[in-house]
């Protein structure tokens, strides 16, 4: 599927513009999630305004591990992982060291809105870092891996994992650098992986195999996926979510407009998945049926 065909039969169909800001703004995904019960990762502060930069420090006191973030970014830009202090300044993911001065300068970046959706004024939210499921261990470089699911009218329809590598700095995004590996949807098995624009089998920093890596906790994952659709309306979505380790699932983040690089990673199309939930849609009545659904998803070799 293109991204035209994408835009016209199913983001303006089924997304009403005015249910965007529950997506577009981190921070109202967050609240929402936790009204509706749903894990979400840890929020140690909100900057708003310039004024509460000053503020930095004291909402950082004693945090080592933590995520900076734009409510209303796209595409990781605007990410900052802090994974420990040194000496007065923060270390980030990938051993680059900041200074504090640095860091509130780049808060200041984002309340500018420079990484916001549009160019807006944005806020600056500060998240406690997820740590991960060991079964990523040896195939992730540094950072956190996420599982990306979309959704399309309650029935998760396809998905993959993406992988941080070291050229993205450890970031889960596949603009950065990172892996996209997908996942067979009945099974929660990765079946293959695509970086940069070459098919791969083995992670480029670790060479571990990324094909056949069984993600715990699926069927809870497609739950939690498939719940995004009550959650905020949305029929076509893309539903970010982290393993960690001791919280288990865990919704980072929900898209309106998911990419379509998913399909490369599965080597396979979206259209005909969305086709048939299109023609059962009628008769799917509650996240059972639409699980159930979901599981006829089958990747075959």
């Amino acid at each position: 599927m293109g991204i035209n065909r994408r835009n016209a039969e199913f983001i303006s169909r089924y997304n009403p513009r005015r249910l965007y800001p529950v997506v577009d703004d981190k921070l109202i995904t967050k609240r929402i999630a936790e009204k509706a019960g749903i894990a979400v990762p840890e929020l140690i502060g909100v900057i708003r305004t310039q004024r509460q930069v000053r503020d930095l420090e004291t909402i950082l006191a004693g945090a080592k591990d933590f995520v900076i973030k734009p409510a209303s970014g796209s595409g990781g830009k605007g990410l900052v992982v802090i994974s420990g202090r040194l000496r007065g300044a923060f270390r980030e993911i990938d051993g680059h060291i900041i200074t504090e001065e640095a860091l509130a300068y780049h808060v200041i970046n984002i309340l500018s809105g420079i990484y916001s959706l549009g160019g807006h004024d944005d806020k600056a939210l500060i998240e406690r870092r997820v740590v991960f499921d060991p079964v990523f261990d040896k195939i992730s470089y540094l950072g956190v891996p996420d599982i990306r699911i979309i959704v399309f009218l309650g029935v998760p329809v396809m998905a993959m994992v993406r992988l941080p590598t070291k050229a993205s700095r450890g970031k889960a995004n596949l603009h950065q650098g990172a892996i996209g590996a997908g996942i067979c949807v009945a099974k929660g098995e990765t079946i293959g992986a695509v970086w940069r624009n070459d098919i791969i089998t083995e992670h480029p920093d670790t060479g571990e195999s990324v094909i056949g890596v069984k993600i715990p906790l699926w069927e809870q994952l497609l739950k939690l996926a498939a719940s995004s659709y009550e959650l905020t309306g949305l029929g076509y979505q893309g539903v970010d979510i982290v393993l960690d380790k001791d919280r288990g699932p865990l919704i980072l983040e929900l898209n309106a407009r998911p990419g379509l690089n998913i399909q490369i990673a599965n080597f396979a199309g979206l259209l005909p998945r969305l086709r048939v939930v299109q023609a059962r849609a009628k008769e799917l009545t509650n996240m059972e049926e639409r699980i159930a659904l979901a599981n006829s998803f089958a990747h075959s070799a």
